[in-house]
């Protein structure tokens, strides 16, 4: 757990993201898409921040800078002190050690043409500093950390339920040992039964191993179970940031209202006079 006295793991300043957009015509003129503009916040080792908001809101944008996988159009993202998109390529990869993703498809993200033993093993052999015969056994100790089976490494993506499937990828995302994962909507696309499993699991992890997440969600209920800290992201700026608890019972503007007034609530059946 981090001190008041230590620094963040991850420290987002003034995130701005442009995207330009072909020209109506020959001279009209260049129109852009404000994805971000002037986001900041902070994640301490050990704690997990939720980003929430609607589609379009720029919440896939944040885990894509985060993750150096697009460059801002200014805005710094520091990771244990290192400004990420000021790195040149040989450190940015030794840094991806410390910083992995976790996809919202758990049978998208995962290759149907390799085993478990590969895909698991991915990110050390993209670090290239492990033998063949070390990374499977990293990928066995990473399975059974999400609680699967090292018999489970020479089998494929299809083998598995949705369920293990994301178990796989959080498996692949823990091998490099990382300070954050950053995970985006990784329970959106199983089933509700199956949800609250993977939830649980990302809490036992962050327990045994120390990991802080980011977590990009739509779902105010996934945040609330995960999270410490929530920012609620509307049309590319943070509106309100505070506990899961505290703004879920004393939300402050009106966006966050109109969030949590739109979470369908089970009606208990009318009952005849």
């Amino acid at each position: 757990m981090s001190t008041l006295n230590e620094a963040p793991l991850l420290e987002v300043t003034d995130l701005v993201r442009h995207y330009s957009l072909p020209r109506e015509s020959l001279f009209g003129p260049l129109a852009t898409v404000q994805a971000l503009n002037g986001v900041s916040f902070s994640v301490s080792a050990g704690r997990s921040l939720g980003i929430v908001g609607e589609s379009g809101s720029g919440k896939s944008t944040i885990a894509r800078l985060v993750m150096a996988l697009d460059r801002p159009t200014s805005g710094r993202v520091s990771l244990l002190g290192r400004d990420l998109h000021a790195l040149p390529r040989a450190e940015l990869r030794s840094a991806r050690r410390d910083v992995q993703m976790v996809f919202q498809d758990p049978y998208g993200s995962l290759d149907p043409r390799q085993t478990i033993a590969r895909i698991v093993a991915e990110p050390l052999e993209a670090l290239g500093e492990t033998s063949r015969a070390e990374q499977r056994e990293q990928a066995a100790q990473s399975l059974a950390a999400v609680g699967l089976r090292t018999a489970d490494l020479d089998k494929y993506p299809h083998e598995f339920s949705g369920g293990q499937r994301q178990r796989v990828a959080i498996a692949r995302a823990l091998i490099t040992r990382p300070k954050l994962i950053v995970a985006d909507e990784p329970v959106s696309a199983l089933d509700v039964s199956v949800q609250a499993q993977v939830l649980n699991l990302m809490q036992d992890l962050q327990q045994q191993f120390g990991v802080s997440y980011l977590l990009i969600s739509h779902d105010l209920a996934v945040v609330n179970h995960l999270c410490d800290e929530v920012c609620v992201l509307h049309r590319g700026v943070v509106v309100e940031r505070g506990t899961p608890g505290r703004l879920f019972a004393h939300a402050e503007h009106p966006y966050t209202r109109a969030l949590l007034a739109a979470v369908p609530r089970a009606e208990p059946p009318a009952v005849p006079a």
